[in-house]
């Protein structure tokens, strides 16, 4: 064999591949107000606003369930509106107010939801329930507002809570035990509502 053909083996043969160079990702400053307290964190941009919370602030409450948004494990209020933590970056909420399960109530002083999901057994495995909790917080404040929803008839109506707009609203957050009537149960009572009926 010449030694031209050589080489083009050796540079073709797999044991002479090269590993390509891995791309540094810079990192990026991001501060967060995370159940009334600022933290300060350096992050890869990539980062989601779940995983910031559980990985680098060990705020366990909050449940990495599905990982695309389907499931409403993940559940966080920022801002005073809820949204799926696994489908937003931490950098997108530099300065944000942000409330987790561990910011609503602390054991001896319960927040009236994490009452109420006690009270009416609101929960079974228990690993949907904070997300469960802090969507309803947000789902009654919605409905206190009047934002309207897909279950209405007239939208420029003030929304009630009623057992369908209740359940309408809160049908992003699975809850593979089935403890939807106790969950509702639970929030018509820091509603304050009577839903018996499906109309009421």
């Amino acid at each position: 064999m010449s030694g031209a053909a050589t080489a083009a083996v050796a540079k073709t043969s797999p044991g002479a591949a090269q590993t390509p160079a891995t791309a540094t990702i810079a990192s990026y400053s991001v501060k967060l107000k995370v159940n009334g307290e600022l933290a300060a964190l350096s992050l890869d941009p990539r980062t989601t606003l779940l995983d910031a919370l559980r990985e680098h602030l060990h705020l366990t409450g909050t449940k990495k369930g599905c990982d695309h948004g389907q499931c409403g494990a993940c559940t966080v209020i920022v801002n005073g509106e809820r949204i799926n933590s696994c489908l937003s970056f931490a950098v997108q909420h530099d300065c944000d107010e942000i409330t987790t399960i561990e910011g609503l109530g602390a054991p001896g002083q319960l927040h009236p939801m994490q009452k109420a999901f006690v009270v009416h057994d609101g929960f079974q495995c228990g690993y949907c329930t904070p997300g469960q909790i802090c969507s309803a917080v947000s789902v009654l404040k919605e409905i206190a507002a009047g934002v309207p929803s897909h279950v209405q008839t007239d939208l420029t109506a003030k929304p009630r809570a009623t057992n369908d707009e209740m359940r309408e609203r809160m049908s992003g957050n699975i809850c593979r035990c089935g403890a939807y009537s106790n969950i509702l149960a639970a929030m018509a009572d820091v509603a304050g509502a009577d839903v018996a009926g499906a109309g009421a």
